[in-house]
């Protein structure tokens, strides 16, 4: 081949590569207006707060609910810098505003690659696309409604245990310790911050968000073979040591959130197994159908090792 043909080849592909780089800035683009429609969107006032407001208010709930638990009937929260506030709700604008623009970004990624796939990859990407988005609602809303309620009752229950500690022994030693405190120890009060408080919530969702992910990933890797029931199966006690680890550093160091999390996301490793058995069946099945499994060859086949065994 001389270097006419070298340069020949190079300038056929470059009108492909540049159409490419097109298409990827105009969806980019695209996805990107987007995501600033929907946080726009959260600026929007109802009732005389933004609905950003609206949507932080939701996410603080747990921490709120816990101070009225533990005997403050007007719970406050606090900012401690004139732009705190303002930043707090962008943060909760860009969170909530990606959420809602993953459909429109999430189909502008899906018309950029299905045209490099075949029909059958279609067929077999498509609905993890689908998936991906509501397991991700399933783990955010378990984590908002069930963890991050008991992680802010044990972190916050400190300062119930104390007290009732102190009142149980001022009362048996006669208000020695009680004086004791008032005159030598200082008057620790919780008050909490907006955005470290907030910050919490939206760990617990996203840590619980991409958790419930790992059905869909595996699955999706045993439709392209990289990963097997089997082989899932024989690390199954690697695997558990792996969410103890994960429980232990994504939740606080209370016992039961820990263990609802360990037996929540083996649970799920436990369902990936049992699809990725599945999608092997299917696979299988459609194989035989296209005459590359033969039960008579495979019958013969087990039979000679039989013989070979005997002998």
């Amino acid at each position: 081949m001389s270097a006419n043909d070298d340069i020949d080849d190079i300038d056929g592909s470059a009108a492909p590569l540049i159409e490419h780089l097109a298409e990827l800035r105009t969806r980019l683009i695209r996805s990107v207006l987007a995501l600033l429609v929907t946080i726009s969107v959260f600026f929007i006032p109802i009732q005389g707060d933004f609905i950003a407001e609206h949507v932080m208010n939701f996410l603080l709930k747990p921490v709120v609910d816990t101070l009225r638990s533990m005997g403050d009937d007007n719970p406050a929260l606090q900012f401690t810098s004139p732009q705190e506030y303002l930043f707090t709700l962008f943060r909760v604008a860009m969170v909530g505003g990606f959420a809602l623009a993953f459909p429109v970004i999430g189909f502008q990624m899906w018309r950029f690659v299905a045209p490099g796939l075949y029909r059958n990859e279609k067929n077999a990407f498509l609905p993890f696309m689908i998936a991906s988005p509501v397991m991700f609602f399933i783990g955010a809303s378990f984590a908002q409604f069930v963890v991050t309620p008991l992680a802010m009752s044990f972190l916050l229950g400190f300062a119930d245990a104390s007290s009732m500690v102190t009142n149980l022994l001022s009362t048996t030693t006669g208000g020695m310790i009680e004086a004791a405190r008032e005159s030598s120890g200082p008057t620790i009060t919780f008050f909490g911050k907006v955005n470290e408080s907030l910050d919490i919530s939206l760990k617990f969702i996203m840590a619980f968000g991409l958790c419930f992910q790992l059905p869909v990933l595996l699955t999706l890797m045993g439709k392209a073979g990289l990963v097997s029931a089997e082989g899932l199966g024989n690390v199954r006690k690697y695997a558990m040591v792996a969410i103890l680890v994960l429980a232990a550093l994504v939740t606080p160091p209370d016992v039961i959130t820990q263990l609802i999390l360990f037996v929540v996301v083996y649970g799920l490793y436990e369902i990936s197994i049992q699809l990725v058995k599945r999608v092997e069946r299917k696979r299988e099945a459609k194989l035989r159908a296209e005459g590359y499994y033969d039960d008579d060859e495979d019958d013969l086949g087990d039979e000679f090792e039989d013989k070979d065994t005997l002998k």
